[in-house]
């Protein structure tokens, strides 16, 4: 094992570890593809982009802990890739790892020795709780880390921090080139999160989700009077509580801002997403809103004319409400992507249309029969080439929707469900229009409902893939725009190119050991690459 050069292994251990996904500074958006698979009751269920990259990062640690349990020279050459990415669902890790990077501090002769410059990524998921008093060992612990970790770009916490918490992980990313920043705050942690930004000027992408804590609106204090300037900021992703974020955020300056997600949820507050837009949506690529009542689409688009990717709230009423004021038309000449929130009516998921089933009533209730009208509207307009003629898929990005489509077995007839999904599917296809899931499979197609004889879960999952294909779009997109389309957990492999190099590395050794006059047959060629069957990739 110690014939080959360390840089050679590292090479290696770097396509074990498939890290390609992890170290990428964006974050996925809602048109990123969720991926079926079976789980422990062998049920088929969806598996989110975010869910998928959390296994990634499971899988990775596996490979690396693997790699460096197997002899000497590997645990001296790979025990860097243990520290890459620290990912952490439980608060003992935390506090585990944190003791060893306090460990390698101490004994270090220099920083570039610590086991903490290797780290480029941190990953808390909800699985770690924060306190909200002054003494919490798991934020001094989270803290700690962050400041042994010189080279970190990507921080992603899931786990909700208060203005207590957030304070000292500020404090420790001080100085730091971070890339990435996806936290979860509560509102009256808003100042301290805005302060945060301010420090951290190399963002290519943020992400915050702003959970309200049952008080009145947070004062901002002098935060409200900072103009921040990110100008590396590409991808914003504002979510929950936001109405004050977006507000501030529209006097911000932003100039490589071009990915935009907007969602509030069910809450009652409205953030100004026209003003917004005014301001930072000449140059947006990629917008995603859902709000819980109705937006004005045509004027959105008409704010954005560099749009390739819409997507909105399905339900809104979006054609007829615009036609009155004349102020903007439904139409966008260089939009390629919608998508789509919602649509549960339009198939005939709703207890109202269950209840005039059982009651044997045919006609829709009114506020029912409002919202599949505007829907047939919306997908109408779409599929009119003169208004869009660049258009050429509409997905529905709900992964509940497809799921309840699954357990159903395909749209409901009651509430005219299967009528609708013809109607729309003719219609799309006679327009050129792909219409999906949020999969990227086409809206129909679900994975199979019976076991193949002879097959495994992952054997019956690749074969469906290959039967039903995929929609491949990398070849129209620049790099960042590829990025986003590609799928959250379908990803190519690296396992191929490990492969290649060790069939390249066998080749070389072989070369050598002739040269040097060994015998080519030796059994020390079978002690450097064993025979080992290489690890699968995961079903999508």
């Amino acid at each position: 094992m110690n014939s080959l050069p360390p840089e050679v292994w590292v090479s290696i251990f770097e396509l074990a570890s498939d890290e390609d996904v992890i170290f990428h500074p964006a974050l996925p958006t809602c048109m990123a593809e969720s991926a079926w698979h079976k789980d422990e009751n062998d049920d088929w269920k969806l598996r989110s982009p975010d869910d998928a990259i959390q296994q990634v990062q499971r899988r990775s640690y596996s490979t690396k802990a693997a790699i460096i349990q197997t002899c000497k020279n590997w645990r001296s050459i790979g025990s860097e890739f243990l520290f890459r990415c620290l990912f952490f669902d439980k608060p003992g890790h935390l506090l585990e790892r944190c003791a060893a990077l306090d460990a390698s501090s101490a004994s270090a002769t220099t920083v570039t020795h610590s086991l903490g410059w290797w780290t480029r990524r941190i990953h808390l998921t909800s699985g770690v709780v924060f306190t909200q008093r002054d003494v919490d060992p798991v934020r001094d612990a989270l803290t700690s880390i962050i400041r042994h970790c010189p080279n970190l770009e990507i921080l992603v916490v899931d786990a909700v921090l208060s203005s207590a918490a957030l304070g000292p992980v500020v404090d420790a990313l001080t100085k730091k080139a971070l890339r990435t920043f996806s936290v979860r705050v509560l509102s009256t942690a808003l100042p301290r999160l805005i302060w945060a930004l301010d420090a951290l000027r190399h963002l290519f992408a943020v992400h915050v989700d702003v959970e309200e804590d049952g008080s009145d609106e947070t004062p901002l204090g002098a935060a409200c009077d900072i103009q921040l300037r990110l100008t590396d900021l590409r991808q914003l992703s504002l979510r929950g509580h936001v109405q004050q974020l977006v507000e501030e955020a529209t006097g911000w300056h932003l100039p490589a801002l071009r990915f935009l997600a907007v969602h509030t949820g069910d809450y009652s507050d409205l953030p100004d997403v026209l003003g917004f837009l005014a301001a930072h949506g000449s140059m947006l690529h990629f917008l995603d809103i859902y709000l819980p009542s109705r937006q004005s689409v045509p004027q959105i688009l008409a704010a954005c004319p560099a749009l390739t990717t819409l997507v909105f709230n399905g339900d809104w009423r979006v054609v007829g409400a615009e036609e009155e004021d004349g102020q903007a038309t439904f139409a966008h000449e260089r939009l390629v992507s919608v998508g789509m929130h919602k649509l549960f009516k339009a198939f005939g998921f709703d207890r109202a249309i269950d209840k005039m089933a059982s009651d044997g009533e045919t006609e829709l209730p009114v506020d029912l029969w409002l919202t599949v009208s505007a829907n047939e509207r919306t997908f109408s307009a779409l599929c009119a080439k003169e208004a869009f003629p660049a258009l050429a898929r509409i997905r529905a990005v709900d992964p509940m929707l497809l799921y309840e489509l699954h357990v159903a077995n395909g749209p409901k007839k009651e509430g005219g469900g299967m009528e609708r999904w013809d109607k729309w599917w003719n219609m799309t296809s006679r327009s050129g229009v792909r219409l999906e899931d949020c999969t990227g499979n086409l809206l129909g197609v679900l994975p199979p409902d019976h076991e193949q004889d002879g097959q495994d879960e992952e054997d019956q999952e690749t074969e469906w893939e290959e039967d039903y294909g995929s929609w491949d779009t990398s070849g129209d997109l620049d790099e960042d725009e590829e990025y986003y389309s590609q799928p959250g957990s379908r990803r190519v492999s690296n396992l191929d190119e490990l492969k290649v190099l060790l069939e390249e590395c066998r080749a070389m050794e072989a070369g050598r050991l002739k040269d040097d006059d060994y015998l080519h047959q030796s059994p020390e060629m079978h002690m450097i690459f064993p025979e080992v069957v290489l690890p699968q990739t995961a079903a999508s």
